[in-house]
């Protein structure tokens, strides 16, 4: 089976699941203390990607990991984000906003990022590859933008038809990436298999340095706990279907080497941040036991 076949409607879910979560009045609110907004969307869009970019120069991995490394630094957020900040107890309306905004962004910032990269990699002297901007761009915005703006119409004219379809696909957005992850290995295991251990230590410094210097950004900034707490797992968590999409999709790479990292970077942010917010799920039952 084509992985691509199953990311393109899990992604499609994804983004009108986070539509149906947004709200325009949170912006607003957002709109009188910008700082939290800015340090987010600044860690997540520009520099995850200087992160990447340098792990892959001092690495050196082969062109299309380094491709698809990028990649996966490129596609900020997802409605799970929302969900690790609310069990956090970080600032959720400052999660979701993060979420659609960089979602929105990255629709423009992702296709000179990949060029750029595609350069200095050589994955374009290798492959014979050149990116069509164009199709990248055409390809985010039926993929993002517009399933997001569909949730928030939805939203707006069925407000309880809205809160019913939130929670079943709160449900199954999980099992669906499990799906896709199952599916993308078994048609690619070989070369997961033999990238792993290299992948998971570059992913795993990529994800640490990310999350390290999104807490002190927020320190420096004075930013208060719940916002900080946040602004990490926003940076931390990344759309691994948003990547594959592009990775995958006849209309862009159409190469499915080029999600590996993605896959990879999927689960060990789970893994790394579901440690993070460990640590104040057992704070609080500690407070609680005492009490």
């Amino acid at each position: 089976m084509n992985p691509v076949l199953i990311v393109l409607p899990i992604l499609l879910i994804l983004m009108f699941d986070l539509g149906l979560e947004f709200k325009l009045k949170d912006v607003t609110a957002l709109a009188k203390h910008p700082k939290a907004v800015w340090i987010g969307l600044v860690a997540q869009i520009i520099i995850l990607p200087l992160i990447a970019i340098a792990l892959g120069k001092i690495f050196n991995p082969a062109p299309y990991l380094f491709v698809g490394l990028v990649l996966i630094a490129c596609s900020p957020g997802g409605s799970s984000s929302n969900i690790f900040s609310l069990i956090a107890k970080g600032d959720v309306t400052l999660s979701v906003t993060l979420t659609a905004l960089s979602s929105v962004i990255t629709i423009f910032t992702i296709p000179p990022i990949m060029m750029y990269v595609m350069n200095i990699s050589g994955f374009e002297a290798v492959s014979h590859i050149q990116l069509p901007v164009g199709k990248l761009f055409m390809q985010n915005i039926v993929l993002v933008l517009l399933p997001i703006a569909l949730g928030m119409i939805v939203k707006k004219l069925r407000p309880k038809f809205a809160a019913k379809a939130k929670k079943i696909l709160d449900k199954a957005a999980f099992p669906a990436l499990l799906l896709l992850a199952t599916v993308f290995f078994i048609a690619n295991r070989e070369t997961i298999i033999e990238n792993f251990s290299s992948l998971t230590l570059i992913i795993t410094i990529m994800i640490l340095a990310a999350m390290g210097l999104g807490t002190l950004l927020a320190i420096v900034s004075g930013l208060g706990s719940k916002q900080r707490k946040t602004i990490v797992i926003e940076v931390g968590m990344q759309n691994a279907a948003q990547a594959i999409a592009v990775a995958s999709s006849p209309f862009v790479f159409n190469n499915n080497q080029i999600a590996v990292p993605a896959i990879i970077y999927a689960l060990m942010m789970n893994v790394i941040l579901l440690t993070y917010i460990g640590k104040y799920l057992f704070k609080r039952k500690k407070q609680y036991e005492t009490a």
